[in-house]
């Protein structure tokens, strides 16, 4: 079910009709501007809503977790307020769901029967912070807009991956392992002996792979595979 609060701006409650798509007009890395509150107590869902509504804030809330995950979209910068103890599917079950579609939205936990035990599984699982019930509001405030970085730059560092892949996506499987071996070091000679070609088609090879790549240098490719996590993937 989601819980909106009442409208007194675009921020506020659900998605309104017309809303800016994801990521418009943001630059990248930006802080993200939305911020998901699943609770199942309506009346403290409203009352965050307000709170983050009152720094322009805009927020989604659900009273119950299926609802959030059925209307989560995981290509729009966000973060997420989490209640641990709910009806139903529980903030930690959200949180394995979460991981398990590699979502990289950072998620604050909430509750009222917290403890240290509890605090701690969830920092091990990828929570950016564990507020006990009833929390300050201006420690709230905080939390969400660090949150909310956060966001912007996990957000950012994903889509810069993603381009990568697409480039490298446009590769043949002999232009990958050309270039996982100029990733290891190899030289050309040695590349050309090790795949039983001339050294004039790996360096035609290698000329290709930029081409497709859209790359000046076979480095700054590989630069960019680095920064992104890529470099060990074609080993």
């Amino acid at each position: 079910m989601t819980a909106t609060a009442p409208a007194q701006g675009p921020h506020t409650g659900a998605a309104q009709a017309g809303e800016r798509p994801a990521g418009a007009g943001r630059p990248a890395g930006a802080p993200a501007d939305l911020v998901y509150v699943v609770d199942d107590d309506e009346e403290l869902c409203l009352s965050l809503a307000w709170l983050l509504e009152s720094v322009h804030i805009r927020t989604r809330c659900f009273t119950d977790a299926d609802s959030f995950l059925a209307a989560f979209d995981a290509e729009r910068p966000a973060c997420l307020v989490l209640d641990v103890r709910m009806p139903g599917t529980g903030g930690f079950r959200v949180q394995e769901l979460l991981n398990s579609r590699d979502a990289v939205l950072p998620v604050v936990f909430v509750s009222a029967h917290g403890d240290i035990a509890m605090s701690v599984r969830a920092l091990q699982r990828g929570a950016v912070d564990f507020l006990e019930k009833p929390y300050d509001p201006q420690r709230m405030l905080d939390v969400v807009q660090e949150a909310l970085r956060t966001a912007g730059r996990r957000y950012a560092r994903r889509a810069e991956r993603q381009a990568v892949e697409r480039r490298l996506s446009r590769l043949s499987p002999r232009e990958r392992e050309i270039l996982r071996r100029v990733i290891a070091g190899e030289p050309s000679k040695l590349i050309a002996r090790g795949l039983g070609i001339s050294l004039k088609t790996v360096d035609a090879h290698r000329a290709r792979i930029r081409e497709k790549t859209s790359a000046d240098t076979l480095g700054a490719l590989i630069g960019d595979m680095m920064r992104c996590g890529l470099g060990q993937s074609e080993g």
